[in-house]
Parts: C-alpha cells; structure tokens; sequence
C-alpha cells in the first residue's frame, strides 16, 4: 500500500517485536504514563506514532499517547500538513510554531545550526510536556542514529558516547525514552511507504547543502555490513552499557541515568491477546 490514508495499515510483526523489546529491556513505559511523542513528520517519528498507537492496545500496563510538532518557521521544511492528517488520528495533538531559523540567525554562538535548532526543539517539547502533565517524552531515534552517534563521538570527540535508551531530564520531572533504539532505519523506511504515511522529508539547507560527518558515518557503516551482516547486531551488544548509562551521561542531554532498572512488567514482545 503506497498512497496515504488515515488508517495506516498496522506495524509489522518484526517492528513491533523491536519496539516491545527495547521497552522491556530498558523498562521505558509505566503503568498511568502520560507519552508525548516528539513528532517530526519524519517516517521514523510517524512509525513511532503507529507503534505506540498498536501497542497500547495489547500492552500489560495502560498509557496515553499524544504528539508535539515543532515548526521551525523554515520556508524549505513545512510541517503543517500534519495538522489535518493528526486531527484524525484520535490524540491530543500539538502543533507549536517557532521562529527557529531566525532565531539562529541572531542568536546562535559557535554552534552548527543542526545542534541549535536540536536544542530549541527539545527545549520546546519540555516546555509542552511540562504545560500539559506528560512525565514521558519519546524520541524517535532508532539503532542506525545510535550507531552512527557512537562513530562520530569516537572519531571526532574521542570518547564512547552515544543516545542513551531512557534517562530521566536535568530538572527530573521528565523522562526521555527511544523504543526504537533496537529497530532498523530500513524497516521504518519500508513500514512508512507500505502503510502510507504522510511523510515530511527534511529539506532544510543548513542540513543538506554539503555532505555531513553523520552521513560519512552512515556511508561508512552500509559498506562494512556488506561485508559483515551481523554488524549492527555486533554494534547493539557494545553500545548496550552507554545506552543504559553504565558510563555516565552518553548523549550530553542529562547528568541522569535512567530511573530504576527493574521492569515492573514482562512487557512485549510477548503481547496480551486482542
């Protein structure tokens, strides 16, 4: 199924499985979260959105789902075409315009602008989370995004670092989760064309106008799985103890691991019959 529509065609099995895994192992939903999902429009954030969507139903503990887009006000990236397509997804949806780009033209120090505007973004989906009772942000970054992360830390920063799973924000009252940091780039990728989805593709100039070390990263990475398919398996089991903040904070986004280890519950995969 290629051509969009309001019911998305559910995840699939392998996706779902991934999803219900990292949650488990990194114990990142609760019985009573209230979930805001930072929603780019991307296919990641979009597939997130539906897996959620799909696992809230099955799931051993009960949780809300709502959504956060962050318009940078950028004449070359438009998300507002979300708002109509969201409205029908049966979610509490907010849609929050900011003047990023210009802001950056002003106020931005001896920074890139991709880390500005990451900043101001995250900035902003606290700031929702805060107003509207969600003690739970989740973040669509999968296992290609932390791979590529641990390359770039290690090549150009000299130190292990990568996006931590779940770990709780520098005031405390907000926990930052990643379920898809078990899950491919490929199978979002394929999920979102099947099912659909109403994909915004990124065309901000400040990204793509010349060719980014995390593209170097990935480039370098797709040619040593041709030779090794198992790389990105390899690459989980090293990354695991900096996804769980064994070695402190991995991501530069918190001083504070993650909260209590313990799963409260045999989350997914094993999922409660319909």
């Amino acid at each position: 199924m290629t051509g969009r529509t309001d019911r998305p065609s559910a995840p699939p099995r392998s996706l779902l499985s991934a999803t219900g895994r990292a949650i488990r192992d990194f114990d990142m939903i609760r019985e009573g979260d209230r979930i805001l999902l930072g929603l780019s429009g991307g296919k990641d954030s979009l597939s997130l959105l539906q897996i959620l969507l799909d696992l809230r139903r099955r799931a051993p503990v009960r949780f809300e789902i709502a959504a956060c887009t962050v318009d940078p006000q950028s004449e070359d990236f438009n998300p507002s075409r979300l708002i109509p397509w969201m409205s029908r997804q049966g979610i509490a949806y907010h849609y929050e315009r900011q003047p990023i780009v210009a802001s950056a033209q002003t106020s931005m120090s001896g920074d890139s602008f991709c880390a500005f505007c990451s900043r101001m973004r995250r900035g902003i989906l606290y700031r929702v989370a805060r107003e509207n009772g969600y003690n739970v942000l989740a973040l669509a970054q999968h296992l290609d995004d932390l791979a590529e992360t641990l390359m770039m830390s290690m090549f150009f920063g000299g130190k292990l670092r990568t996006m931590q799973a779940h770990y709780t924000n520098d005031a405390g009252d907000v926990r930052i989760i990643r379920p898809l940091c078990y899950a491919r780039e490929r199978q979002t990728r394929d999920y979102s064309i099947r099912a659909g989805l109403p994909v915004i593709h990124d065309n901000c100039p400040a990204c793509f106008a010349m060719p980014t070390q995390r593209e170097a990263m990935k480039q370098m990475l797709a040619e040593q799985e041709k030779q090794n398919p198992r790389l990105f398996a390899s690459l989980l089991t090293a990354m695991k103890p900096l996804m769980s903040g064994q070695h402190g904070p991995t991501d530069g986004e918190s001083q504070n691991p993650r909260l209590d280890t313990t799963p409260q519950n045999m989350w997914i995969p094993r999922l409660r019959a319909e």
